[in-house]
């Protein structure tokens, strides 16, 4: 009876272990595996983690980043430890998965990286890294910031086409896009300045019923600004408000920064004064707001003004910035006044602020100018000394700058060392070169420099080609200027108008000026003549003698707008002085006059010479009398030479 009961008992046992042991079964090797990484990692014991290093698959990488998403610091460092230790490349769904746990946790700039990893090192497309972000997206339980990291990563290396096909596919496939990701894309457009592409991405968002926040708002504003459309800016302003969102001071310091670009102070200075009004007093003027004022001015080459905003900046208690003294620096440059430039580089270093290469370059460039080659080096020596390195505008500057005051030799030995030292990235230094050569008429010399562009790796651009065909055009070789166009169009460089015009003045110089016509004929077809293109063909017709033809394409001119300009009228007042028609030559500067175009010191010449030679003193004075009178400048040797002469001592003064 014992027995029995107490075999009935042990059978009951059994078969409750045999149900548990049902329930938990033997782990496998993986999870043992998992686990041990898991304990170890931790306690950051990577030594212990050596060792099961070679159980490492991409599954199990994937699962342990799962595993610490509320860690993300040993997340991180688990998966940077597995590649830099043990050389494991990682899978996209393993370099996912941490993605996610990083956006999930805010560390966007290391998400930010390892998107771009993927893209640059793995060489994967961005459409191929969605696919990996979406197939882990619901298992990570992750967030659309994560699509918005991968739409800024593409457009943080160019990929603007992946950018937007990453947006459509997400609307495609029903996942969200964010505003943020519309916006680092629709910024992304304007970088590139491609604005016509913006308005209709633009378009589109809105066509989706997104709500814009207050960074949609600036970008807008932006890109009118960018297309000097200030109204259509302060519009959109005034519609933020409407909409219920406060501008930022991001948002009136473009609207100034549009205003000062175009020339239009008075409404800056005026945003400036109302900006604490017109935000709820929840916006103040920063740097930037000042540093735009300044820039205005500069422009305008009011110095004195200047001065008056940066103690305004001073007393509104905002410290002047490098790029403050930079912009002041270079509008006291524009003047001249070098001296007070190189004093306020002084006064910078005094106040702890280092001069960076904006501003070395620009004093560089001006000193050029003044043909100050001494002072040029002496500012690049305490550059060096001061270890602020050399851009590539500074190479070009010095390049240029050596050129253009006759040093054509050191500007050439300077480039061979900058080529030896592979410091050269464009074709800017190259193109000034070939320019100057072209200009001194040493075309063998200019094509030789292109083919050492080639061997540098470098592809002669617009510029490059432009410079040839004007150098050989203005040297009569109009066949070989075509050579190179049929070279530059085999390339698929679409020529701009500077080339078009340049073989047009070879043709008026070196072929009959029919076939000229025909040429600015075929330009027409396009759309495509400017004012230089007609000025070109009417000094063509005056060149060799057909009147005619010359006024009949005047009056073309005028019939099609705004295309007559003073040196159209010049052109043609030369014309009739050299061929005696020195009255018609009178009434055509009057009806200059007339059509609101000042006569310039070049039209006061060529009338007061030729009326010298023909007229009569009184009606030399007369003709001199009209054109001050009428705003003309006069050219101080023409004067002094002819008409100051026949005035005589006592009204000379007055007159002039």
């Amino acid at each position: 009876m014992f027995l029995s009961f107490f075999l009935s008992k042990r059978s009951r046992l059994f078969s409750r272990c045999l149900h548990v042991g049902k329930q938990f079964s033997c782990p496998s090797s993986e999870d043992i595996v998992f686990g041990s990484i898991c304990v170890n990692l931790r306690h950051r014991r990577w030594k212990f983690l050596e060792q099961v290093s070679p159980s490492l698959t991409n599954a199990l990488v994937s699962r342990v980043v799962r595993q610490f998403q509320n860690s993300p610091q040993l997340a991180w460092e688990f998966y940077n430890w597995v590649v830099e230790k043990k050389g494991f490349t990682h899978s996209l769904a393993s370099c996912c998965v941490l993605i996610h746990v990083l956006i999930k946790s805010r560390r966007f700039d290391d998400a930010l990286s390892l998107v771009e990893n993927l893209m640059h090192v793995n060489r994967m497309s961005p459409l191929e890294v969605l696919d990996g972000l979406v197939d882990s997206y619901e298992f990570c339980d992750s967030s659309p910031a994560v699509f918005d990291t991968l739409v800024r990563a593409c457009t943080h290396c160019g990929a603007t086409e992946g950018a937007y096909a990453v947006i459509r596919k997400l609307r495609m496939e029903g996942h969200f896009v964010t505003i943020h990701a519309w916006n680092n894309f629709l910024s992304h457009l304007l970088k590139l300045n491609e604005i016509g592409r913006f308005w209709n991405m633009y378009k589109e968002m809105i066509s989706y019923r997104y709500i814009e926040n207050v960074n949609t708002f600036n970008l807008v504003v932006y890109a009118h600004c960018k297309e000097c459309k200030l109204l259509e800016a302060i519009s959109t302003f005034y519609r933020m408000l409407k909409s219920g969102i406060w501008p930022n001071v991001v948002t009136f310091n473009m609207i100034i920064d549009g205003a000062c670009r175009m020339g239009d102070i008075e409404l800056a200075l005026k945003l400036v004064q109302k900006m604490g009004v017109m935000s709820g007093n929840s916006v103040s003027p920063n740097s930037v707001t000042y540093n735009s004022i300044i820039n205005g001015f500069c422009k305008l080459g009011k110095v004195a003004f200047m001065e008056v905003i940066r103690s305004n900046m001073t007393k509104a208690g905002v410290k002047p910035n490098v790029w403050t003294y930079a912009t002041l620096i270079d509008g006291y440059a524009r003047r001249g006044c070098l001296e007070e430039a190189l004093r306020l580089c002084n006064e910078m270093v005094e106040r702890g602020l280092m001069p960076n290469t904006v501003v070395y370059n620009s004093i560089l460039h001006w000193l050029f100018t003044e043909g100050d080659i001494g002072g040029a080096s002496l500012v690049l020596s305490d550059m060096i000394d001061k270890h602020v390195f050399p851009d590539q505008f500074t190479y070009n500057t010095l390049i240029k700058g050596l050129c253009r005051n006759g040093y054509m030799m050191q500007a050439f030995k300077f480039h061979s060392q900058l080529l030896e030292k592979n410091v050269i990235e464009d074709t800017f230094a190259h193109n000034i070169l070939i320019n100057y050569l072209c200009k001194s008429n040493n075309l063998s010399g200019a094509m030789q420099l292109v083919g050492s562009m080639f061997i540098h790796g470098l592809i002669p651009d617009l510029v490059t080609y432009g410079a040839l065909i004007d150098g050989y055009c203005k040297e009569g070789k109009v066949e070989s200027a075509v050579q190179i166009y049929d070279k530059m169009a085999k390339v698929e460089k679409e020529p701009n108008m500077v080339i078009y015009n340049s073989i047009l003045n070879g043709l008026c110089k070196e072929m009959p000026v029919d076939v000229a016509r025909r040429m600015v004929d075929s330009l027409k077809s396009m759309g495509l003549p400017d004012a230089i293109t007609y000025n070109t063909l009417i000094n063509g017709y005056c060149g060799c003698g057909n009147i005619d033809e010359a006024f009949a394409l005047f009056l073309e001119m005028r019939k099609g707008g705004r295309l007559v300009n003073r040196v159209t009228y010049n052109t043609l007042i030369n014309f009739l002085c050299k061929f005696g028609c020195i009255q018609q030559a009178k009434e055509l500067m009057k009806r200059m006059v007339l059509q609101g175009l000042l006569p310039d010191f070049i039209t006061y010449t060529m009338l007061i010479t030729c009326f010298a030679k023909n007229c009569s003193p009184d009606e030399v004075v007369e003709l001199h009398d009209y054109m001050v009178l009428k705003g003309v400048i006069p050219d101080r040797q023409t004067y002094r030479t002819i008409v100051s002469p026949l005035l005589g001592k006592e009204n000379e003064e007055t007159r002039v």
